[in-house]
This record gives structure tokens, C-alpha cells and sequence, in this order.
């Protein structure tokens, strides 16, 4: 089986190639974007963590015009703020059947399956699989997952995950030099 060297290893040919025609990448944010750690205060505030290199790759992708959705079970304005901050173009919060709402999003949009790579952590996540081209889990994603991703990130959730696939996107398109060379 024929394999590419990318930043991060080795990868299959036809998965690599895959990356090249994606113009909508999909993420949940739980797990994904931090790592899904919710600090609660005692008078209701949520706090979360997320990375700076995966907004850096976030903007990246913008840049060379691949779209960016968020679709998350949970609502919170912290979410909302940072996806807004990296000009995010989708974001969809309080969306439990991550299918439907894949769906809704292509069937609104000019975006067809294999245009699509989505990327997640947990069970929820698995309906977006369904809609995508190249499923993906983050390292330290629940084994069921894992086992049904196309791709298997070598980062983990909120430690460069979201990230590491947008090198891929970027590198796959023969842009990761140009961007990183560029200020985004």
C-alpha cells in the first residue's frame, strides 16, 4: 500500500489525496478543541482551555478557502466567542444529532460528501462521520470511535489535534510552505 510522509508520519495515499479535496472541515469542540475538561464555578461560569495552534491552523484553512464548522451538543458563550474570534463560519451549538445537523448544512450549502472531513471524540460524534469523506479521531478518542475513523490523529483533543489535521489539508493542497511562511 502506497504511503505519503506528511509533518506527522505516514499516511495512505488515497486517505492523503482524500485531504486535498476538502473544502469543509467539521469539528466537535468537547474533546476536540480543548480537552474536554468543563471547569464549573460555584457562581455558574464555565471556563475551557483551548490551543493557540489549532486557532492558528483554524486561520490557516480560512486563508486558502476551506470553510470551518463547529457542531457541539452544549451552548456556551465561550464557545461562540472563541469560534467567532477565528472566524469560524458555522457555528452550530445545542446539537445533540450531529448528523441532522451536518446534513442541514450541506443540504443549505454547495458541499458534497467528499468535500467533507469531520473530526471528534465521542459517540455523538459518529453521526458525522456518516456525512463525510474522511471520518477522523483525535488520539484520545473513545476507542468506538477510533475504531470507525478513517484517520486517527497522533495529538491529542485540545493539545494540537485540530491542528495537526489542518496541516494535512494544507500540506495534501501544496499550501502548508506558503501559509507557513505567511502571516495569518
Amino acid at each position: 500500500m502506497p504511503t505519503v510522509s506528511t509533518l506527522y508520519g505516514d499516511i495512505d495515499a488515497e486517505l492523503f489525496a482524500k485531504f486535498a479535496n476538502i473544502k469543509l472541515f467539521v469539528c466537535d469542540v468537547d474533546g476536540v478543541f480543548s480537552d474536554g475538561t468543563i471547569l464549573l464555578g460555584n457562581n455558574g461560569e464555565e471556563l475551557k482551555a483551548f490551543n493557540t495552534k489549532d486557532g492558528y491552523g483554524i486561520k490557516a484553512l480560512s486563508r486558502i478557502g476551506v470553510d470551518v464548522a463547529v457542531i457541539t451538543g452544549r451552548e456556551s458563550k465561550i464557545v461562540h466567542n472563541r469560534m467567532t474570534s477565528l472566524n469560524v463560519k458555522y457555528i452550530m451549538q445545542g446539537r445533540e444529532d450531529k448528523l441532522d445537523a451536518l446534513n442541514e448544512l450541506i443540504s443549505q450549502h454547495d458541499y458534497s460528501v467528499d468535500q467533507i472531513a469531520s473530526i471528534g471524540d465521542d459517540m455523538p460524534d459518529l453521526g458525522m462521520f456518516a456525512s463525510s469523506a474522511i471520518g477522523i479521531a483525535v488520539a484520545d478518542a473513545h476507542p468506538m470511535v477510533k475504531n470507525t475513523a478513517s484517520f486517527c490523529t497522533q495529538l491529542k483533543g485540545g493539545r494540537g489535534a485540530v491542528r495537526e489535521v489542518c496541516d494535512l489539508i494544507l500540506e495534501a493542497k501544496g499550501e502548508l510552505e506558503t501559509i507557513h511562511g505567511a502571516s495569518v
